[in-house]
């Protein structure tokens, strides 16, 4: 049996604010097989379906989503925060606990009918992605599923995507 890898994602508490525990990546990036690993398992659901392009979600997503696009064959497309592309885009807003946020890509970014799978780092109250998604499925591509490495299941973010979610570690 292959080795599992998620003892290298370490908990930091009280980061970025007080009794919050965050899920650090950084020692499974930085270990060879623990990243080839994590990556595996993140394409291989989605081996055989058909996958044209593959979008990451800024910026640690960017990590994982060029490695399952080389290993699906499909293009990469980068789904950044507002004001970082630079032709036209397309946006999709969504609400934070806090105020609220924005996804953007270039408007050329995907056709009608291209198959895309959008895949982060973590899954936590599923805002970022669910907009992800909702973006795509405005140019017409047709959302095949999602894929994070790591999801905050006591947050439900997953209650919020409305297409086929992988996630590799649930906490």
């Amino acid at each position: 049996m292959e080795h599992d890898f998620r003892h290298l994602i370490r908990d930091v508490a009280d980061w970025p604010e007080p009794g919050i525990v965050f899920k650090d990546i950084t020692p499974l990036l930085a270990h060879p097989k623990g990243l080839a690993w994590a990556v595996d398992r993140l394409y291989e659901p989605f081996v055989g379906k058909g996958i044209d392009l593959v979008a990451g979600i800024e910026s640690r997503g960017f990590i994982f989503a060029v490695g399952v696009a080389r290993a699906l064959g499909a293009g990469f497309i980068p789904v950044r925060k507002p004001g970082k592309l630079p032709r036209a885009t397309v946006r999709r807003e969504y609400q934070l606990e806090y105020g609220s946020d924005a996804v953007e890509m270039h408007a050329d970014a995907a056709r009608e009918g291209q198959r895309v799978l959008v895949v982060d780092d973590v899954l936590a109250t599923g805002g970022t992605m669910a907009a992800t998604c909702e973006l795509f499925a405005k140019t017409g591509a047709d959302v095949a599923g999602a894929a994070v490495l790591v999801e905050l299941g006591f947050l439900d973010g997953a209650g919020r995507v409305n297409v086929p979610l992988h996630s590799v570690v649930i906490y």
